[in-house]
């Protein structure tokens, strides 16, 4: 009987800490219907890659303010990858674990070439990442080429979350 109660939480206790963040692919429709929801959610979707420096060097400051809104009902941050897609089970995903992430991380993998979806996303788009956008109520809300700093990231959310 405690052995099992002991597997049990043993089990439990793995699942909550490989579930911290879901890595997977998807294609820009996929993407789109992620953020494109009326259900008042503030979503903060920010572009990035492994091999991209101001990236990654963003990123500690994204996950703070992560950690910060994660339980608000109304809060959700996505990170989606520019990463070839071979690489998803493997660097990505290394990076992933490494960095503490915890936000879901999408790779970009659609049929079409990056260049070509980037109108979709913002018609005034040249490509550069880190960028990041906002939407609400299926709304695009801002987007932000470059890097942010955390300050201004979360002083964004907190006029967007009003």
């Amino acid at each position: 009987m405690i052995k099992n109660l002991i597997s049990m939480l043993v089990f439990c206790l793995f699942l909550n800490v490989s579930a911290q963040y879901k890595l997977e692919k998807i294609n820009l429709r996929e993407f789109q219907s992620l953020v494109h929801k009326k259900d008042d959610v503030l979503y903060v979707v920010n572009f990035w890659a492994t091999w991209c420096k101001p990236c990654i060097e963003e990123l500690p400051g994204f996950m703070d303010v992560n950690a910060y809104y994660r339980d608000h009902p109304k809060f959700k941050m996505i990170l989606i990858s520019f990463d070839n897609k071979r690489l998803l089970d493997t660097k990505v995903k290394r990076f992933v674990e490494k960095n503490n992430i915890e936000a879901d991380v999408y790779l970009l993998d659609d049929d079409r070439n990056i260049l070509e979806l980037l109108p979709e996303i913002d018609e005034n788009w040249n490509g550069a990442i880190p960028s990041t956008v906002f939407y609400k109520n299926e709304k695009k809300l801002k987007f932000h080429q470059l890097s942010m700093t955390p300050f201004e990231l979360q002083d964004l959310i907190e006029a967007f979350l009003e």
